[in-house]
């Protein structure tokens, strides 16, 4: 039987369990498709756009250079207008957590909680709750890969890619539960 004091003590940190390594990193959405690739048009800029076309057609046909020539020039203005709305770059976050187990139980799951911290003033700005369900049997690691939309903090942008962002926070990674093989299961308190 252990005394009180070693009983909070094996409460409050996994037994055998440990972080190793933690990151976070940007990565931006859709920039794999083709970059030559047109803008996926609409039903109603389709309609318009063949209109537009077949005005343009019966200006020449008939003869009306000059208004063959207008017609072209706002077809022009309207398709550089179309190419400048792109919609701005989305990114993902991916977070990547090492577990090792130094225990002699297998780990079956754990759950995990990725703290970021303002690093001048030590304040937690952002928490990401992960599960890493994944076997992690003793003496060995495991790196968990976890994607999210949502960014780490309210000042990490998720429409633009800003190299200094991560100067600003530090983090930490905090075990809140372990289930082990066995069926056991540790609860940070």
């Amino acid at each position: 039987h252990l005394p009180p004091a070693a009983a909070t003590a094996n409460a409050e940190s996994p037994p055998d369990i440990s972080v190793s390594k933690y990151s976070w990193s940007k990565e931006r959405i859709g920039w794999e498709r083709d970059p030559f690739a047109g803008p996926v048009e609409s039903f109603s800029d389709m309609r318009r756009r063949s209109g537009d076309e077949r005005r343009l057609e019966r200006a020449r046909a008939g003869g009306n250079i000059g208004e063959a020539n207008r017609i072209e020039r706002e077809l022009r203005a309207e398709q550089v207008l179309r190419a400048r709305q792109t919609a701005p770059p989305r990114y993902s976050f991916l977070y990547k957590i090492s577990v090792t187990n130094a225990g002699a139980k297998t780990v079956q799951e754990v759950d995990l909680d990725y703290v970021f911290l303002d690093a001048a003033t030590g304040q937690e700005s952002g928490r990401r709750w992960f599960t890493g369900a994944e076997k992690i049997k003793p003496g060995k690691s495991k790196e968990f890969s976890f994607s999210a939309l949502t960014p780490p903090t309210r000042l990490v942008s998720v429409y633009a890619l800003d190299k200094n962002e991560q100067k600003g926070l530090r983090g930490q990674v905090i075990i809140m539960r372990v289930q082990y093989a066995d069926g056991s299961v540790w609860q940070r308190p």
